[in-house]
Formats: structure tokens, C-alpha cells, sequence
């Protein structure tokens, strides 16, 4: 193998999969990444593998010898990232040849040359290819918008199973958008018009109304690079695009242009969501997200030294509510803020955090808040803009 490419290229690229690279590997091969430089079109394709979560990127460089072989990612990486800009030349010895010392290749830059052991790639596992399975056509601006308001609120518990994703439904217009901790929900409802011909969307009902859960840690990684994507087109010819994805059992891959995503999709049933919104409330508050998040952001700094959890004091004659936090041995603090209040008066009290992490995705300007009592599902909803509800437990208040 040898190929010449940019120093940019081959580092921005080697930190997309390096993130999919074990710290542990059940096996030695698993703590590399595979490098595969193609003479027919002139592109380098890296791939790391987890047996769990796959990411696939290529990007074009000058090949002038084909080959396939796997090196140490974080090594590679580290080397690479802190080589000056301009060309690097990268080889192995031996035509691709294992040598008694196993494969070595030699990276070579302006400021000089790095040799690196590596492995042969036999031994690499090959992602998962869905060649029968369902494809639909993703929006990627639905898709950025639906994971970001949602992959927030996924569980980090491990033995939480199909808590730690986001579970999507596939809707003839609409693409839905669930995740729960079991202490918060948030749903996101997306638009799933894209600007694909019909013929390569899902057209059967069936398909429509798919329903799947997908590891959150696969689903950070896609909106990661759907973000870089996004910015780079916004800059080229501010076009939204479609995102293939397809589907199979137990198997979810999404295709970008030079990039590829595999992932496993969680197993088990994900909890009936829709189920524990309430309809029907007795109270309403329309208020300034920004000012609320602010007044939260400063009183979290004493609710963070006591037990997270900040009390809300809705006044309905003056139109106005408050927060307020009780920090034993530390402190006190209170602050007021404007607000249109439909209902009766009302004391509650919220995990800042969970209040705080939902304020933010909501994005517009103004929300509403909806409640019933004290102990019973509390719902935020933006005005305008992003179609999400946000469901929040309250804490109980001890009398």
C-alpha cells in the first residue's frame, strides 16, 4: 500500500471512527482501525468496529498502490493529529507483507517519518451489510432536530436495556422521536419529507409505521457527523439532503455520502409513552424560556450543594412565579420572574437538572407549562417551531 493524501483529511477522519474504538477490545485487532486505499477511485476508506457500533468513512487521497492492512487507532491518531499541515505519504513494508515483526508502515510528513506495527486486516471483522431489509429515505434536518431533542433524556444505566435508546417511529409524514429515564420524557415529532424522488422513500404502510430502538451512543455519533455535514452544505448550497436507512432484524445502518453507521438495535419492549401524557389540565403558564433558564442556571449553582432540587412557587394574583432553594449549612436562594398563569396557586418542586436539560432543547422563545397538582406529570411544550413535549416528574415537596 501507498497512498499521498492531506494531513486534514486523514486526521479528521481517523477522530470519526476513533470514537467507536474499544478501551477494553475482546480482541487485539479491535483496538485498530482498518485502512483500505482503492487505485480505481482513488479514495481511502477507515473502519473501527466494536462488534456492537460501526463507523465507516472515506475520503479521496492520490493512491498510488493498493492495499488493505489495520493499525493502532489511538496511536495513529495521535501521531497524525499533531503532524504540521500539508501531504503525507503513508507505506507498508513489504508490498503489504507480514513481516516477522508483523506489518509496519511508515508515515512520512514534512517534518519528518514515524514507523507504526500494525496487523493484517484478515482478521478485522466485516460491518453488518443489510442487503434484504427495509430503506427509508431521512431528512437530515428532521433527524438532527429529532436527536436533539430527545437523546437528552435516554437512560446512562446500562441495565436499563432499551431505556439507553431513542425509540423512532416511522410515520407516513412524520418521523417520532421517544426517549425516557424513567424520571423524564421527551417526544419529538419531525417531518419526513425529503427532497428524494418517491420511488426511493418506504411506501408501504407497514414500513410507515416501523417502530425501533436504537442505542443512544449510536445515534450521538450520527448526529455528529450529520452536524459537521450539515455545516458543510449549508456552505456549499444550503440544501437539506436525505439520509438512507436501512433496516433488518436486530440491524439498523445509515448511509451518509462518505460515511457509514451500523449499529445493533436494542431488544425489549420500550414502555407505552404516549400512555402517561395527560390530556386534560388544570393549570397553564406561558413564560420566557430564556428567563426562566437563566433564573434556573443561577439558583441550580445552591440547589447543586444540597440535593439538586428547587421549589417553584406559581402565584396566580400577581401573575408571577418563583424559585426558590433551601440549601441546609449553605445558603438560600430566591428569584422571581413574569409569567402568564391560567389556574389556581400552586407550591411544587423539580430536579433542576431534569427542568434544566429540558428548557434547553425546547429552543423557542416562549413555552407553556402544564400541570395538574403537585405529585402528577408535569408538560413542557414550546410555542411555535419544534413540535416536542417534554414530560417531567415533579419531586414531593416534605411538609
Amino acid at each position: 500500500m501507498k497512498l499521498v493524501c492531506s494531513q486534514n483529511d486523514l486526521s479528521t477522519n481517523l477522530s470519526i471512527v476513533g470514537r467507536v474504538v474499544p478501551s477494553r477490545p475482546t480482541h487485539p485487532v479491535l483496538a485498530n482501525v482498518k485502512l483500505e486505499a482503492n487505485q480505481e477511485t482513488q479514495r481511502v476508506s477507515l473502519t473501527a468496529f466494536d462488534l456492537s457500533l460501526g463507523i465507516q468513512t472515506s475520503f479521496p487521497a492520490q493512491v498510488e498502490e493498493a492495499g488493505i492492512l489495520t493499525l493502532p487507532a489511538k496511536l495513529l491518531n495521535d501521531i497524525v493529529s499533531r503532524l504540521p499541515d500539508g501531504t503525507i505519504t503513508l507505506e507498508d513494508e513489504g508490498a503489504g507483507e507480514t513481516t516477522s515483526e508483523g506489518i509496519i508502515a511508515t508515515l512520512t510528513s514534512t517534518s519528518g517519518s514515524y514507523k507504526v506495527r500494525g496487523m493484517g486486516a484478515e482478521e478485522f471483522p466485516e460491518l453488518p451489510v443489510i442487503e434484504n431489509g427495509e430503506t427509508a429515505y431521512l431528512p437530515a434536518a428532521a433527524l438532527i432536530e429529532g436527536l436533539r431533542g430527545s437523546l437528552f433524556a435516554t437512560s446512562p444505566d446500562e441495565t436499563k436495556q432499551v431505556l439507553t435508546g431513542v425509540h423512532l417511529t416511522f410515520q407516513q409524514e412524520a418521523i417520532e422521536f421517544a426517549a425516557t429515564d424513567g424520571h423524564r420524557l421527551s417526544v419529538v415529532q419531525t417531518s419526513n419529507q425529503s427532497e428524494v424522488d418517491e420511488e426511493t422513500t418506504v411506501s408501504s404502510a407497514e414500513a410507515n409505521k416501523r417502530e425501533i430502538t436504537i442505542p443512544a451512543r449510536a445515534l450521538r455519533e450520527l448526529e455528529r457527523m450529520l452536524g459537521m455535514r450539515q455545516s458543510a452544505e449549508a456552505d456549499s448550497s444550503g440544501k437539506d439532503s436525505a439520509i438512507a436507512l436501512h433496516l433488518d432484524q436486530g440491524q439498523v445502518v445509515f448511509e451518509l455520502a462518505d460515511q457509514r453507521i451500523t449499529s445493533r438495535t436494542l431488544e425489549g419492549q420500550f414502555p407505552a409513552y404516549r400512555q402517561l401524557i395527560p390530556q386534560k389540565f388544570e393549570r397553564q403558564i406561558t413564560i420566557d424560556r430564556r428567563q426562566l433558564l437563566n433564573s434556573l442556571e443561577r439558583i441550580a449553582v445552591l440547589a447543586d450543594q444540597k440535593n439538586n432540587i428547587v421549589k417553584f412557587t406559581i402565584d396566580t394574583t400577581n401573575q408571577k412565579i418563583s424559585l426558590s432553594v433551601e440549601a441546609q449549612d449553605v445558603g438560600s436562594g430566591r428569584e422571581s420572574l413574569p409569567a402568564q398563569i391560567a389556574g389556581n396557586s400552586l407550591e411544587i418542586a423539580f430536579n433542576v437538572t431534569y427542568l434544566r436539560d429540558g428548557l434547553k432543547a425546547l429552543q423557542s422563545s416562549e413555552i407553556q407549562i402544564h400541570m395538574n397538582t403537585g405529585n402528577s406529570p408535569v408538560i413542557l411544550t414550546p410555542l411555535g417551531g419544534l413540535k416536542m413535549t417534554y414530560l417531567v416528574m415533579p419531586v414531593q415537596l416534605r411538609v
